[in-house]
């Protein structure tokens, strides 16, 4: 019997690893953290630090290669794909580019009803009626909308559309790969907000993935930051953004523009990010880090606790705080 008080998802030591040419790129390195029901977990950080790859290994669309994940007290790390259809409709994800991802050869209507047509679930009927309210939920009228085709809509409007596509099968769990980094400023404030109401009346999980941090402040309970492969902090949203512990997470808050433009320019990372098929020995960030000793280099530094709560890979976390095990 599941546990009511267990997390919904636990990700336990995952690597995710690609062969290429005759290196191996380290995409997701010894990665855990868990969400909690009815949690919102950010997961921020630069290009290429290997984000989208553990959203798309949590849902099983890459395989991890090491490591476990646990979903409502079940290990799907090896399941097969007959034992995955079942668990996939209670997790579910939205994609980055909303227009690539919807197929321009079908009709919205059919391209919303499609979980459930794959599923045999309800008659044909039934699903096109569930359809028609699922596209009313998300702000798209379904009589204009439901026998035109992706290409006729704007992005935001086709990111509406993957939204009620995810929802179909009533999922527990909603992966959200960059959903509004390919969108206009105005329209990514309509679909965070939209997000927002659908994970209070539906009461969703969800893993909201982005490189904005601006962004993932205002959807987040809890963020996680990554950096080439692996978690350097992990904290409740307000305590990250009141007292970042870790360099790379204040040189990423530094960076977030203000509408101020008379404010102070915010500092930029100095160097070029490592690239994943030779990545630095011990801490990772530390030939960019202001702060690097000889220690980081031979000592890769452990995710420890420096308040409540709040977890930071680093020797030297900053505000003045003692990482303890």
């Amino acid at each position: 019997m599941t546990d009511p008080g267990a997390p919904l998802l636990s990700v336990d030591h995952l690597t995710v690893q690609f062969r290429v040419g005759r290196g191996t790129v380290q995409a997701v390195s010894d990665v855990s953290f868990d969400v909690r029901r009815g949690e919102t977990l950010g997961l921020v950080g630069e290009s290429g630090c290997g984000k989208s790859t553990t959203g798309r290994t949590v849902v099983r669309v890459q395989r991890p290669t090491r490591g476990s994940i646990r979903f409502d007290g079940h290990d799907i790390t090896a399941m097969r794909d007959r034992e995955l259809r079942p668990v996939r409709r209670r997790m579910q994800m939205i994609f980055q580019d909303p227009i690539s991802s919807l197929n321009p050869r079908r009709r919205v209507s059919e391209i919303v009803a499609e979980p459930l047509t794959i599923d045999r679930t309800g008659t044909p009927a039934e699903r096109a009626e569930r359809a028609r309210h699922m596209l009313s939920s998300v702000g798209i009228d379904p009589d204009q909308a439901g026998d035109r085709r992706p290409q006729e809509f704007s992005g935001g409007q086709c990111q509406r559309i993957s939204i009620a596509r995810a929802l179909m099968s009533d999922p527990d769990l909603l992966i959200c790969d960059e959903p509004v980094s390919a969108l206009d400023v105005s329209v990514q404030a309509q679909i965070l907000n939209l997000l927002a109401e659908l994970r209070a009346q539906r009461d969703l999980t969800m893993l909201f993935i982005a490189h904005d941090l601006a962004v993932v402040k205002n959807v987040s309970d809890r963020v996680a930051v990554m950096y080439l492969g692996k978690i350097v902090e992990i904290a409740p949203s307000d305590e990250l953004y009141r007292a970042p512990g870790h360099h790379y997470t204040a040189a990423l808050m530094a960076a977030i523009p203000e509408p101020d433009p008379g404010a102070p320019r915010g500092q930029t990372l100095g160097g070029e990010l490592p690239s994943p098929l030779d990545p630095p020995s011990g801490c990772r960030f530390r030939t960019r880090c202001p702060a690097a000793t000889e220690r980081c280099a031979v000592e890769e530094p452990p995710l420890v606790e420096i308040a409540p709560g709040h977890r930071v890979a680093c020797h030297f976390p900053l505000a003045g705080r003692t990482a303890t095990p």
